[in-house]
């Protein structure tokens, strides 16, 4: 009786260990629009890890989002009431939006607002120079973050191809809990608290066997606190120091900015090429526009570069606005340098937006990576830019 309850005992103990995952301290996250075939089977998907690490907070969640936008019965309301849950245990959540996106979508900030433990504030303070609050991100603790292309939005879960990063860290979450602070205070603030650092901060961590080293990145150029370099200067670091190849996956890119031509990020493409540096850049056929589509043709005709689109199907079921779209923004270089971020690669992203990312050095990450975009650029949802042809803007919107 004693050895078949020791047995018992062992099996129980052995059950309980392998169902308890740890949390993992460097991840890629992905989202995939139901009915494509872009999903990775190595790579968790973000309503999995994002209530993971939603329901694994002890004391503080501090998110930071474009906007939030939920719809019963979608993906993101078990999110959003798990939140609403972790407050009413006494967890104290603080949370930033766009002040223009929160006019758009108002009715989760105020369902969130409502509940004890929980701030919402909107912030326009990059307004004054034509910008937004762009960058997409959350605190754990100040241990854990995630951030990436995902917006707090229902479709961004189920119906818009995007990217991110799970990273439990605490050093590197006080510096995005830094940034946080200091956008907490700015919503309150008439005039953009002017800060010029750009002091490079590398961490690192394990994946499997892996050290990896990483580095934060941060937009707009005069509001970047300190353990942050400018994301656009750090994006195009990485570009220069190429040696074979550069693998791009964005929802837009354009050199046009307010009747100029900003040459920074096109230079740095067009010279890595000129170099001998292969150069695939994949865009969403959201760029189908006037100030967009000349510049992607302009590279297309290049030795080196090769640029295409990328149109997810409709869901069939109905039609669902500003969706359906690639909205991952990384890129690959060579076999070991990573950037994964916020922003689109237009100039008000880098000098009057706030936006964040990181560059990471490891060759498994790297690959990683360079499968996701590889799944895309070889797929049937992408089409090599005609230089000849006439593109007309699509229509993504609401149909009224």
């Amino acid at each position: 009786m004693n050895k078949f309850f020791v047995f018992i005992l062992i099996i129980v103990l052995i059950h309980t260990l392998f169902s308890q995952v740890p949390f993992r301290d460097f991840e890629i996250v992905e989202s995939i629009p139901v009915e494509t075939n872009l999903d990775n089977e190595k790579i968790r998907n973000t309503s999995i890890v994002w209530l993971e690490m939603i329901n694994s907070a002890t004391r503080t969640i501090d998110i930071e989002q474009f906007y939030i936008s939920n719809q019963k019965d979608e993906a993101l309301e078990p999110i959003i009431k798990a939140i609403e849950k972790q407050a009413q245990k006494g967890i104290k959540i603080r949370i930033i939006v766009e002040n223009n996106m929160a006019d758009t979508y108002p009715e989760t900030l105020k369902r969130l607002n409502k509940q004890k433990n929980i701030i919402v504030k909107t912030i326009k303070i990059f307004h004054q120079t034509h910008g937004i609050q762009h960058s997409k991100f959350f605190i754990i603790d100040e241990e854990k973050v995630f951030i990436g292309s995902q917006n707090f939005d229902w479709r961004a879960l189920d119906h818009i191809h995007e990217i991110g990063l799970s990273i439990n860290h605490p050093k590197y979450a006080m510096a995005m809990t830094d940034i946080f602070e200091l956008d907490w205070e700015q919503c309150d603030k008439d005039t953009l608290i002017t800060i010029l650092q750009n002091n490079k901060t590398e961490f690192q961590t394990h994946y499997q066997n892996e050290t990896i080293y990483f580095f934060p990145t941060a937009s707009p150029y005069k509001n970047i606190p300190e353990k942050f370099i400018s994301d656009e200067k750090a994006i195009i670091d990485a570009i220069n120091n190429a040696n074979t190849r550069i693998c791009i996956q964005l929802l837009s890119y354009s050199p046009s900015a307010y009747k100029t031509y900003y040459s920074n990020l096109d230079n740095a493409i067009r010279n890595a090429a000129i170099r001998g540096v292969k150069v695939n850049l994949l865009v969403s056929d959201w760029c189908q526009k006037k100030y967009e589509m000349p510049y992607l043709k302009s590279l297309s005709v290049l030795p080196n570069i090769t640029v295409k689109l990328s149109t997810i199907p409709e869901y069939s079921k109905k039609y669902i606005p500003f969706a359906r779209v690639e909205h991952c923004k990384f890129m690959v270089v060579d076999n070991n340098i990573s950037w994964v971020g916020t922003s689109n690669w237009k100039k008000n992203y880098f000098y009057n937006s706030r936006n964040l990312g990181l560059i990471i050095k490891s060759p498994l990450i790297n690959g990683l990576l360079y499968d996701i975009f590889q799944k895309s650029w070889s797929g049937s949802y992408s089409r090599k830019v005609e230089p000849e042809k006439n593109y007309q803007p699509k229509e993504y919107g609401d149909r009224n």
